[in-house]
């Protein structure tokens, strides 16, 4: 494992090195050395070669954002690192190198084939997040636990595996079990399984196997039930009523309420308590219902939106490709009349014909241009009308049913204040028949000891309904308030971006003009 004797200093990867080796892997002819003289960007390289440099640690490698191989092996390696920004990597080689652990891959989404062959891995794991894999080699390594082999079985694309030299390819079952519980596989060790190989593998192993798919059919069920829960609690967070179509908001007032579990347990609170948890529930889950639906409206009035600015910006781009396509047919007629033309009046008055029907373009365009902006700007306006007015009406309706909440929660802390009081007199009169918790009987010192704690526990109830509501106006502000602005700023970026199209064409068609020009008078 160990690697081979080298005189050099362990080295970073630093800017001189990625240049030079970005220099060194270019083309030689002379783009080559133009790209050499100019500069290579990092982002533009498609692939890296940095093998038996003696490097220590990996670095320096974010501006790589397009790189599809990356080959570091024969190096002295110890930790995989700094690839975070190689998203678009598909292979690379970290072979002979001093890795222990497998780590720092988990942005790689895209990675077909890994090397880590001749490292110091001792276990399998941390890949989960490369769903591409095709060709894994982890030969000669300390890999001795043949259930990491089951690990592998996540992934789906895997056809290429590599082990050899660990001490798992040691055992006696070690083929027939890595052919048995990876299945797809096509070749281990460099060799192809033949299919009748796989026949006794699966034999040989069935009931093991059928006893795995079952585990793992019961988690990827279970994975399916957790990933549609959290999709269904995303489409309650767009709506802005998340945790409103049950109990959630009620137990949190008492989750933090010492003083209002303990009156719980006071007699005749129980029944009350109930009732008024119903009550409370049923309001939480109109909201909640009410969100729904205001969602679906929105949602409605964005894409009616949406489809209608698309509409607009296609149609007119419509007209102005028919404005172009008319007059490019002219244009080229005149160029070719004019480069056919012996007579330098005529050539001249050609040229300023050619260049009016030019700024005509322009100014068509321009034109076309001016009126989607106006026809755009009412079309945003008048959305941003709607959806403030359908917020507004959304906001005004949930306060109204956040102030049913805190009038249920006033009665409550009536009638608790009424037991409580009444609960005191009889202590002192000696007439209460009921045992009572020793923390809630320690609340019963005086009046304002229990008239105290029956307000705190209010308190505490109002603060949460009140919380609830200020997010839920809150959030909805701020994206009505974001939706609209970026909006706006589309509009303006689109604008921009038309308009320079514009330029650059008739620059261009002015160009070309201009050179025709030169070259035919000099003639």
């Amino acid at each position: 494992m160990n690697q081979p004797c080298n005189s050099m200093e362990p080295r970073v990867m630093d800017d001189d090195m990625l240049k030079l080796a970005v220099g060194d892997q270019g083309p030689q002819e002379e783009a080559g050395q133009l790209a050499k003289q100019e500069g290579i960007l990092f982002k533009d390289v498609l692939s890296l070669q940095l093998d038996f440099r003696n490097i220590l640690r990996i670095d320096n490698l974010w501006q790589f954002e397009n790189l599809r191989k990356l080959q570091l092996d024969n190096n002295i390696i110890e930790k995989i690192e700094g690839l975070e920004n190689l998203a678009h990597l598909v292979w690379l080689d970290l072979s002979f190198n001093n890795i222990e652990t497998i780590e720092g891959l988990d942005t790689l989404v895209n990675l077909e084939d890994l090397s880590l062959f001749n490292n110091r891995i001792s276990k399998i794991d941390s890949l989960d997040a490369l769903v591409k894999l095709q060709v894994l080699s982890l030969g000669n390594n300390r890999i001795d636990n043949m259930l990491n082999i089951i690990y592998l079985r996540r992934f789906k694309c895997l056809r290429t595996l590599s082990l050899s030299r660990n001490p798992i390819s040691e055992a006696e079952d070690y083929k027939m079990f890595i052919c048995a519980y990876l299945p797809d596989l096509m070749y281990l060790d460099y060799r192809r399984i033949d299919d009748h190989t796989k026949k006794l593998a699966e034999a040989k192993h069935q009931y093991s196997i059928d006893e795995l798919k079952h585990q793992e059919n019961l988690m990827q069920a279970q994975l399916e039930d957790e990933q549609a829960q959290r999709e269904e609690l995303e489409k309650h967070k767009t709506a802005f009523v998340e945790h409103l179509n049950g109990s959630f908001l009620f137990d949190s007032m008492y989750a933090e309420d010492s003083e209002g579990n303990n009156l719980s347990y006071l007699p005749g609170v129980g029944e009350l308590l109930e009732t008024y948890k119903d009550k409370f529930v049923i309001i939480c889950v109109n909201i909640f219902e009410y969100g729904l639906k205001q969602q679906e409206k929105r949602k409605t009035e964005l894409d009616t939106f949406s489809e209608c600015v698309r509409e607009a910006i296609q149609e007119n781009q419509e007209q102005g490709k028919r404005k172009i396509a008319k007059f490019e047919e002219k244009h080229l007629s005149s160029l070719s009349a004019i480069r056919e033309e012996l007579e330098l009046p005529n050539i001249e008055k050609m040229i300023l014909e050619c260049s009016a029907d030019i700024s005509e373009l322009f100014d068509a365009l321009m034109t076309l241009e001016m009126q989607l902006v106006e026809q755009l700007e009412e079309t945003i306006n008048m959305f941003e009308r709607n959806i403030v007015d359908m917020v507004g009406l959304f906001i005004e309706n949930v306060q109204s049913l956040m102030a049913q909440c805190r009038d249920l929660e006033n009665h409550h802390h009536e009638k608790l204040l009424e037991i409580s009081i009444s609960t005191l007199e009889k202590i002192v009169e000696g007439d209460l028949d009921e045992d009572l918790p020793n923390d809630l009987r320690a609340l019963f010192v005086d009046k304002d000891t229990i008239v105290n704690a029956v307000g705190a526990s209010h308190d505490i109830h109002l603060l949460k309904i009140d919380n609830r509501e200020d997010e839920l106006v809150t959030r909805i502000n701020s994206w009505c308030t974001r939706l609209i602005d970026r909006i706006h700023k589309d509009e303006i970026m689109r604008n921009r971006k038309r308009v320079k199209e514009i330029n650059q064409y008739i620059d261009h068609m002015q160009s070309e003009l201009d050179n025709l020009e030169c070259g035919d008078i000099l003639d």
